[in-house]
């Protein structure tokens, strides 16, 4: 099972699952390519008012799902057509819909999970949620749109943090810093979450849609035109040792070696 997006509405309330239970819901190329298309049905379905993303399970998104990585993550195109066509169309959906977006955050939110929590308009956690983008361990860098996202999203201290470091923190640290709307204690982030979405789905649906335009065109994330060189040059590391040793120790559940 690679794991699914699930959709369904309830009154005016789209409510997306991220579902892959054996994996705390990571993100698979299935899942990424689903993500696309209900995002890409939600924006023009002009009954909904309101966006709730969750993961099944009181987990969020522990990453991506690392068990499939040996299938094309060493070769550079293929490396390529998944950061830019899979993940970044997801995000991107995600990003493009008008349709204001609340993410309720239990458990991980780690690497795919946090990218994808950038892109939402309120995000409400868990005490005991976590988050980080700890793929320093796995031998490779956070691909350059996803990094953009992420550093808009979270900071620039905190970006560097977590990927220089594998610095993993709490929600009461994330809440401080300014990623998180609202972090509520254990076993309450569902009732605080569909309140959230109860409230915008009561307020008038087409002014939340200009403004998600306006912010969007008044803060765009900063992914300067001079970064094609960067994505032009970013997938060349795919047939690299670090890269091959950092997902294969985490398949085989060992510890790196990433000197020789």
């Amino acid at each position: 099972m690679s794991g699914e997006v699930l959709l369904s509405i309830v009154d005016s309330v789209a409510r997306v699952t991220l579902s892959h239970p054996a994996r705390f819901n990571a993100m698979s190329r299935v899942m990424w390519r689903e993500l696309r298309a209900v995002f890409a049905s939600i924006q023009h379905r002009t009954e909904l008012h309101c966006v709730l993303i969750r993961g099944h399970d009181e987990q969020f998104c522990a990453g991506g799902d690392i068990s499939e990585y040996s299938g094309f993550r060493f070769n550079e195109a293929d490396l390529r057509d998944f950061h830019e066509g899979d993940v970044w169309g997801g995000l991107q959906s995600v990003l493009d819909c008008d349709v204001p977006i609340v993410v309720q955050i239990e458990g991980n939110c780690m690497g795919a999970g946090l990218e994808i929590a950038s892109c939402c308009d309120i995000r409400i956690a868990s005490a005991t949620a976590r988050f980080g983008a700890p793929i320093a361990k796995l031998g490779f860098p956070m691909a350059p749109r996803e990094a953009a996202l992420v550093l808009h999203a979270v900071g620039e201290l905190t970006a560097r943090e977590m990927l220089l470091s594998a610095a993993v923190l709490d929600a009461a640290e994330m809440k401080q810093r300014g990623f998180l709307s609202k972090v509520v204690p254990a076993g309450e982030v569902g009732a605080a979450a569909l309140e959230c979405t109860g409230r915008i789905s009561r307020l008038a649906p087409q002014a939340a849609r200009m403004n998600k335009q306006s912010l969007r065109a008044l803060a765009p994330f900063p992914l300067v035109q001079e970064a094609t060189d960067l994505i032009a040059k970013a997938y060349q590391y795919a047939a690299s040792f670090e890269h091959r040793e950092g997902v294969m120790a985490f398949i085989e559940k060992r510890s790196p070696r990433f000197i020789r």
